[in-house]
């Protein structure tokens, strides 16, 4: 992300996992893990709403840990249709952030992954902030956000998202009575609307 970005690898449920972490000013308030999208359709940690939600991150405080998923970039392994990819993202907290505040954060098939971990560690961690991106909903079971996770979660998706349709997010979110933040005309990628989408995960982890 810059010349401060930290590049490292740690070992995996699959072999080494590439990691990219940027620290804030200051003390951190938290760790925040970010998963990117699909690992077979040119996802990696270097994505650009990836890394537009990490720098929302950083200014808002939190240390910022991205990862490429098993097979992806330096990440040994091979692509688990989300399996072993939420091992991969488990390992990460385990290793990086393993007590403290945690914020967990995807994008696409990333906020599917995203999702199962925060059910699995609701229980037991602080997710003081969970950030949801272009949530693949129409093509994988994204797991329903913990009710006590609810005023701690923001969910956006763009209005004529192509790759993932608005109505198949809203389906997942209208049994959970979870709220879906909707970009007027946004699509998958968020084209030209980057600056907007930081802005809106800041005001989210600062809120």
């Amino acid at each position: 992300m810059n010349a401060q970005t930290q590049s490292l690898t740690m070992a995996g449920p699959a072999g080494l996992i590439e990691l990219a972490i940027d620290q804030p000013d200051g003390t951190p308030r938290g760790t925040a893990v970010i998963a990117h999208p699909h690992p077979l359709h040119g996802g990696t940690l270097t994505n650009k709403v990836v890394q537009t939600m990490a720098r929302a991150c950083v200014l808002a405080g939190w240390t910022a840990v991205r990862f490429n998923f098993r097979g992806v970039g330096a990440s040994e392994g091979a692509y688990d249709e989300g399996r072993g990819e939420l091992d991969d993202l488990l390992s990460v907290v385990t290793g990086q952030a393993p007590e403290g505040p945690l914020c967990l954060a995807g994008f696409s098939f990333g906020a599917f992954v995203t999702s199962h971990a925060a059910a699995s560690l609701h229980a037991s961690r602080d997710i003081q902030r969970l950030v949801l991106i272009g949530t693949a909903a129409s093509r994988f079971t994204v797991a329903p956000v913990p009710a006590e996770l609810h005023a701690r979660t923001l969910v956006v998706h763009g209005e004529q998202d192509d790759t993932v349709p608005l109505s198949s997010v809203m389906d997942w979110a209208r049994p959970q009575v979870l709220p879906v933040l909707v970009v007027p005309g946004g699509g998958h990628f968020f084209h030209g609307q980057l600056p907007m989408l930081r802005e809106l995960v800041l005001r989210h982890l600062r809120a």
